[in-house]
């Protein structure tokens, strides 16, 4: 830009200048034509010397008004190179900072996205906390439902085997202990079992369906509880009586029911045919029979009698 100012500047000299020439020799070129025509005339002479003078002033003062004129298109020019200059710079400085607002721009959308972004990885980060979280309560409540189950089941349990502990009896730990043998072949020092046994059935049957608790037969017959418990499975063994389990004052025992009356030998007492010296051949339909004894007839009699 500099460059061809300076060109044009020195084309509008060159022209000038071949200008300035150009009106000398018209100048000249007039006045030499006045001189032939009139030589002899000093006042036209003078006319033509002043002219001339005053040409030469015009020139001058033309090329002080290009000389001015020139200066100050000088002084224009670089005042609006500088001033483009500075306007360049200007332009140069928005330039950077619209640059760099676009940046921070950039960079505050990047950031706002970033947040964004961060944002959504939080929620879903909490989301997926919050799922593990309720599934974790949820296994927990399960847990706990399965302790809470599990530990009723376990007091159930164990309320049942109290339960069937308090239940349990003396009796039952003998029958774990003993074996059918020993239940069965239970004998009593110097005692007739058979006729402990038939007195004691006697006994129960007196008490007929109802029963009786043993714990009050066993008084009656002085024994102890180790001995009646074993005498009542061993008659329960024999299929004599039935024993049934009871609570009877907060505590469990048993009734003892007759099952089967044992055959009275009190009945036959003082009969004949102990004494009979003819039993051999007695039979139903023998010669000699019950059916026809004159003597069991009579001992009847006498048995009704004292009756």
């Amino acid at each position: 830009m500099k460059n061809d100012s300076d060109k044009t500047i020195k084309k509008d000299k060159k022209i000038n200048k071949i200008k300035d020439q150009l009106a000398l020799l018209r100048a000249k070129l007039k006045a030499s034509e006045d001189q032939q025509t009139s030589f002899s005339s000093k006042p036209k002479f003078k006319k033509i010397k002043a002219e001339t003078g005053q040409a030469k002033n015009k020139n001058l003062e033309a090329r002080a008004e290009k000389k001015k004129s020139k200066e100050t298109e000088k002084k224009k020019s670089k005042e609006t190179k500088k001033k483009a200059k500075v306007e360049k710079k200007k332009a140069k400085v928005e330039k950077k900072k619209a640059k760099v607002e676009k940046k921070k721009q950039a960079r505050i959308i990047a950031e706002k996205k970033k947040a964004k972004e961060t944002e959504k990885k939080k929620a879903k980060e909490t989301k997926k906390k919050a799922k593990e979280t309720k599934k974790k309560e949820k296994e927990e409540k399960k847990k706990q439902a399965r302790i809470r189950a599990e530990a009723k089941k376990k007091e159930e349990e164990e309320a049942k085997k109290k339960e069937e502990e308090a239940k349990r009896t003396y009796e039952e730990e003998l029958e774990e202990q003993l074996t059918e043998e020993e239940i069965t072949g239970f004998q009593l020092e110097k005692i007739d079992m058979d006729r402990m046994c038939n007195k004691v059935c006697e006994i129960i049957a007196g008490y007929e369906s109802d029963g009786t608790l043993q714990s009050e037969l066993w008084k009656k017959l002085k024994l102890s509880s180790r001995d009646g418990s074993r005498l009542a499975l061993k008659l329960e063994r024999m299929g004599m009586i039935t024993r049934e389990k009871i609570l009877e004052k907060e505590r469990w025992t048993y009734r003892l029911i007759i099952k089967k009356i044992p055959i009275s030998t009190k009945s036959i007492e003082g009969g004949p045919c102990l004494t009979c010296p003819v039993i051999t051949k007695c039979s139903l339909d023998g010669e000699i029979s019950p059916k026809t004894c004159q003597w069991i007839e009579d001992w009847v009699m006498i048995e009704l009698k004292n009756k």
